[in-house]
């Protein structure tokens, strides 16, 4: 275990599975008190469970951020007083992954749960999480896009709208709260092995198959590339976009 968040606490969104729990081990493994969050307890519980096992610090609260501003408020409270008042990162991981398909088959009911909970939620949460940060003159914040926010997708417009909502507000962020000590920066995955995007192998597999690695990324690799972003290793970096996608940015 290293100790590069030694002494910090960290708020995990959706991090009960996949890329989420996987960020959530890896910030503990660094040192970091992890606030684990998501629908399911159980399986939070067992994310917690992992951490301590290896010698880490973690702790379960439940929140449905599709609930909206309540929920997201409820959430805040509970990091802040684990926190002691204030966190020292915010990772914004909470997403639906919606499978591909025409547009005209999307109906508004997916359209508003997908805006709640990819761009609302992480828009609410951080305009609670970070006037903390300020007032103390650091703190990190992360969020979670993906390479569909850098371009438009047959059959992916609505998740690549809410992803590409995500990179806008990094920059924005950067902007507003960097002055103050508060770095904001994005990790942008590719597909990456988790149990949700193996639903969709046939269609990604000819994606994939292009990139110069020829490979899906991995949760744990996207969730060392948090780690670094919320690191003081990554000191001067501000409103970026790391991209953890298999070489996809670049074909």
């Amino acid at each position: 275990m290293t100790t590069r968040l030694h002494d910090r606490t960290a708020l995990v969104t959706g991090s009960t599975d996949g890329i989420g729990a996987a960020v959530a081990r890896a910030l503990a493994a660094d040192g970091a008190h992890v606030v684990v969050s998501g629908r399911d307890a159980e399986r939070g519980e067992k994310v917690v469970g992992a951490i301590a096992r290896d010698g880490g610090r973690a702790t379960f609260v439940r929140a449905d951020l599709a609930d909206g501003a309540r929920a997201v408020r409820t959430l805040a409270d509970a990091a802040h007083t684990i926190a002691g008042g204030a966190l020292d990162v915010l990772v914004n991981n909470a997403a639906m992954l919606i499978v591909p398909g025409p547009t005209a088959d999307v109906g508004e009911d997916l359209i508003d749960r997908a805006l709640a909970v990819n761009v609302k939620a992480a828009f609410l949460l951080t305009g609670l999480v970070a006037p903390a940060m300020v007032a103390r003159g650091r703190g990190a914040v992360v969020n979670m896009g993906s390479i569909n926010g850098f371009g438009g997708s047959a059959g992916s417009a609505l998740y690549s709208t809410t992803k590409a909502a995500m990179h806008s507000l990094t920059k924005s962020w950067a902007d507003e709260y960097g002055p103050f000590g508060v770095r904001v920066n994005t990790v942008a995955p590719g597909p990456t092995s988790t149990d949700k995007v193996a639903a969709m192998a046939a269609h990604l597999a000819p994606l994939i198959a292009r990139f110069p690695s020829r490979r899906a990324s991995t949760p744990d690799e996207v969730a060392k590339a948090v780690v670094f972003l919320a690191s003081d290793d990554a000191a001067n970096i501000h409103g970026a976009t790391l991209s953890v996608d298999g070489g996809a940015a670049a074909i």
